[in-house]
């Protein structure tokens, strides 16, 4: 499965375009209807960003890790059956 697959990036990038409105237009443009504005709210909306960032690149690797085992054990059950016929 290719990365650009995984919902975790395209989380990330949309909390980072919502963190560069933030921030780009100030914090009451993506603020929730009737919640306090909090001047920090672009800063955690791309924090929020890097977390997920994190997590799909964690996410992936253990992916490719997963393959590769797979991809191991099947050579290894391949060449355990030529054995046996062979002889």
């Amino acid at each position: 499965m290719g990365w650009w697959k995984k919902t975790d990036f395209w989380i990330a990038l949309i909390l980072f375009v919502i963190s560069i409105i933030g921030f780009a237009r100030g914090n009451e443009a993506i603020a929730d209807p009737g919640q306090d504005v909090d001047p920090r709210l672009a800063w955690l909306y791309l924090i929020a960003a890097v977390v997920m960032l994190i997590n799909g690149i964690l996410s992936h690797w253990q992916h490719l890790r997963e393959q590769e085992a797979q991809r191991t054990q099947q050579t290894a059950d391949t060449s355990a059956k030529k054995k046996v016929t062979t002889r």
